[in-house]
């Protein structure tokens, strides 16, 4: 019976469910969005290319690992973690005699890739490119079309794309940046692969050439073998992993390959799996909050009909019973239609993803079943919760007090949403406080969205109370603008909990973009000032290619310039993973000063590191101390502690001798070269001529370089958090809607009582614009508690970067949101003649 009349409900209130509906749609589609990404980084598929024609290749291990063991209480628990590491790791070379023995396999082949940038107009479409040597071609296989294998090492076999692309063919030369200087090569053939390859370009060179140019001596990226004929590639698999029992190799068959191949595509799976959650999480707490607060305001909209349904022997458990039906009513339609529309969604935000460059495209999307359901899920039970909430009070209380309370809204909130509202703001402090005190970007990001909501959240409770607050703060400012504002003043009294419910999204939008848009530029802006501040070179070399060969570098210093390659990579100290670069120790202090506190940077070379104040403090060292650590491709070391220097921020948490760290990288190029000199741009530049694609920069162009790259990166974090602002907008004015739709009858009281339909409008207009400074007010504290507090724990300043105009233009934006949102309707309901309506049933 209960269900019927719910039904019946929810077909004769469809306008008023309608607001209820858009929220649960849009919270039901971010969800899905959200969904897709981490299923992605779960099950997305990498499909293998070059190892098409391997069944089995046995490749590094890419991780590193740590085993802990406790004792506790007579038990032994045992528990093993694994981090990805940031390079290529690569194998020894001797292991092929051992695959070579091993049952089933017919021939091993080794693989070699690394870097190689063919230099030409048509470059490479977006296609990442590689070198090899010829005799893994049959990885894939490449056959040649025209001409002849390399033989040389100055012959060079080049792919069918490229070949179409330059316009080249057999005889021609090509100039190609490796590992090392830039070098002609004479095109001897033009090979096609058997199976589609569309995401690389391959290079082939001679054996020795190719060995010579991975630099890895005595070492293999990886093996592929090839089973005889007939052999089930299960059972080869099988047994070479037995043969290689007790190394740390890695044997991989079927989908499995394509990892191996695709390091960038396997990191992009984590990444992705952190997005995806964080923005679903975010996304769900934003979600809850929007939507108990419109269906608290639903309820209030028919507090008059509910207690009706009281004061005629309806019980409490038939109010919530009818509440939550029509809740999980509504919410299955727009549960439905919003997972319906997510997928398109989530499908817009992975390719935006791609094209930004977050996510490669060798990770293909995928789509399952697993997130419109538990978007679904979740959107049934957040409308059911919300519709227990927001009857809570209606439902508790006598008959005849719920219908006092229908013509009149309670003087003040209940007890328990004070002591709620307060408890929420003292989470939303500890957030704050504890923000200060987090010192990596992966640990403060999450806590200061978390912080963003909860706050917000208290404002939601306590809501009914600031808002009266501001109607006695303006009560004076509002009483100048005339008989609109004492009526608006009246109502933000009178109608604490109605306009609270506009507050909430108004707060919670400002706030939450402000701390999108400054917490990456506070960051930003602290890195960069330390890097402007420690660079003491005249000029940066930089490169427009992969990086500055160290050729470039020694053409400068045989004209006694000091100078100082920089190479980046990223290394793990247990687990725990730091930003790294390696520098040239020679006269590195005339051109870099990274603020050292302790120790000296005179001591820095092959087995000593430097490290910031904030490795330091969390590894526990200082200068003369033993640091272990596993280098970029996997290889330990360990290392002397030389130095501690203060601007980690900018420059990375250890720093390293150049030579270490090249030789454990994929490109051992330098990213930029610091130079100390007399000389000008220009006889630097005349210097250097030999080399493509070199630019002489002064440190401030560097500088605007380096804000340019930053700015990239951040849009992905607007992308990320685009969304979760773009539901509180449609909130917002979602709300505002039913807020001003719901008073159709006091505004034709007004009218009939002497009022114009411009006064009406311009008391209407007075109260968005008094409540809308007030969500000004509280978004703007939140953001500013938030991000002052980010700012000290990342970079030990209280100090956040907040651009004016951009601050200005979200104020603006909101402004315009919620005036829009309330002007559209109240004409609307204005246009129907006051007698009609004041004498219209409710």
């Amino acid at each position: 019976m209960m269900l019927r009349y719910a039904l019946q409900t929810v077909r004769a209130r469809k306008a008023g469910f309608l607001g209820a509906f858009l929220a649960l749609m849009c919270a039901a589609a971010l969800i899905t969005a959200c969904g897709t990404l981490l299923d992605t980084g779960l099950r997305g598929t990498i499909r293998t290319e070059r190892y098409a024609a391997a069944p089995v290749v046995v490749s590094a291990d890419q991780y590193v690992h740590r085993t802990t063991v406790k004792h506790k209480k007579g038990k032994t628990k045992v528990k093993h973690k694994a981090k990805p590491i940031a390079e290529r790791a690569w194998l020894p070379a001797h292991l092929r005699g051992t695959l070579a023995r091993t049952p089933g396999v017919a021939r091993v082949v080794p693989e070699l890739t690394f870097l190689a940038q063919p230099l030409t107009p048509a470059g490479t479409a977006g296609r990442t490119a590689y070198g090899h040597a010829w005799e893994s071609a049959a990885l894939t296989p490449y056959r040649l079309t025209t001409g002849s294998a390399p033989e040389t090492a100055g012959d060079l076999v080049i792919d069918g794309a490229l070949a179409a692309r330059a316009r080249l063919r057999p005889g021609d030369r090509l100039t190609v940046q490796t590992t090392q200087a830039p070098r002609s090569y004479r095109v001897t053939g033009i090979a096609a692969p058997a199976t589609a390859v569309r995401h690389q370009t391959s290079l082939f060179f001679s054996a020795a050439e190719a060995r010579r140019l991975a630099a890895h001596p005595g070492q293999v990226t990886a093996f592929g073998v090839l089973p005889v004929k007939g052999a089930d590639p299960e059972q080869v698999r099988r047994a070479v992993a037995r043969a290689l029992h007790g190394t740390t190799a890695q044997v991989s068959t079927g989908d499995a390959r394509g990892p191996v191949e695709f390091l960038d595509a396997a990191a992009a799976r984590t990444r992705l799996v952190s997005m995806g959650g964080a923005m679903g999480g975010t996304s769900l707490l934003v979600a809850v909050l929007v939507v108990v607060g419109t269906f608290a305001l639903t309820v209030q909209q028919r507090h008059r009909e509910l207690a009706l349904l009281r004061a005629i022997a309806a019980t409490s458990g038939q109010i919530r019973a009818l509440l939550g039906r029509e809740a999980l009513i509504v919410g299955a339609a727009a549960g439905t239609a919003g997972a319906l529309l997510g997928l398109p969604l989530g499908g817009w935000l992975y390719a935006r993803f791609v094209a930004l460059g977050a996510v490669p495209d060798t990770l293909e999307r995928a789509v399952g079943v697993f997130p419109p359901l538990v978007a679904l899920a979740a959107t049934l039970l957040g409308a059911w919760t919300a519709a227990r909430i927001a009857s809570r009070r209606i439902a508790r209380i006598r008959p005849a007090e719920a219908l006092t309370e229908a013509r009149a809204e309670r003087a003040r909130p209940a007890w328990g949403r004070i002591a709620a509202g307060l408890l929420f703001l003292s989470g939303g402090v500890v957030l704050v406080v504890v923000l200060t005190f987090l010192r990596a970007e992966p640990a403060s990001t999450p806590v200061t969205f978390l912080a963003v909501v909860v706050l917000s959240t208290a404002v939601a409770l306590l809501g009914p109370l600031l808002v009266k607050a501001a109607a006695l703060l303006l009560a004076g400012p509002l009483r100048l603008t005339g008989h609109g504002g004492r009526l608006a003043t009246a109502n933000l009294r009178g109608n604490a909990a109605r306009m609270a419910s506009v507050v909430t999204p108004l707060t919670l939008l400002i706030g939450m973009t402000c701390t999108v848009l400054f917490v990456q530029s506070t960051l930003g802006d602290a890195a960069r000032t330390q890097v402007r501040e420690g660079v003491r070179a005249d000029w940066v070399v930089a490169a427009r290619g992969p990086g500055v060969p160290g050729e470039a570098a020694e053409r400068l210093r045989a004209r006694h310039d000091t100078v100082t390659e920089v190479v980046r990579t990223t290394v793990r100290v247990g687990l725990d993973k730091y930003p790294a670069q390696g520098v040239t120790p020679e006269g590195l202090t005339r051109t870099w000063d990274p603020l050292v506190t302790d120790g000296s940077l005179g001591r820095l070379g092959p087995g000593t590191v430097a490290v910031s104040e904030l490795a330091a403090g969390q590894q526990h060292v200082r200068p003369g101390s033993t640091l272990k650590l596993t280098l970029g491709d996997g290889t330990p070391a360990t290392l002397t502690v030389a130095a501690v220097y203060a601007r980690g921020l900018g420059f990375g948490d250890l720093t390293f001798a150049h030579d270490l760290v090249a030789r454990h990288v994929d490109n051992p190029l330098a990213s930029s070269v610091l130079v100390r000199t007399a000389r000008t741009q220009t006889e630097l530049a005349t210097t250097l001529r030999e080399f493509p694609g070199i630019r002489i920069l002064s440190p401030a162009a560097a500088d605007a370089l380096q804000a340019d790259r930053q700015q990239t990166n951040a849009e992905v974090n607007y992308l990320a958090m685009g969304l979760v602002l773009a539901f509180t907008a449609i909130a917002v004015v979602n709300t505002l809607t039913m807020s001003v739709a719901e008073r159709v009858r006091e505004f034709a009281l007004l009218r009939l009582a002497g009022a114009t339909r411009r006064q009406v409008l311009r008391m209407l207009r007075t109260e968005v614009l008094s409540v809308l400074l007030l969500a000004t007010s509280l978004g703007s504290g939140i953001a500013l508690a938030v991000l002052t507090a980010f700012s000290v724990g990342m970079t030990g300043r209280a100090a956040p970067t907040v651009t004016p105009l951009l601050y200005a233009t979200v104020v603006a934006v909101a402004g315009l949101l919620a005036l829009v949102a309330a002007a559209v309707p109240g004409r609307t309901v204005l246009r129907v003649r006051a007698v009609t309506v004041a004498t219209a049933k409710e």
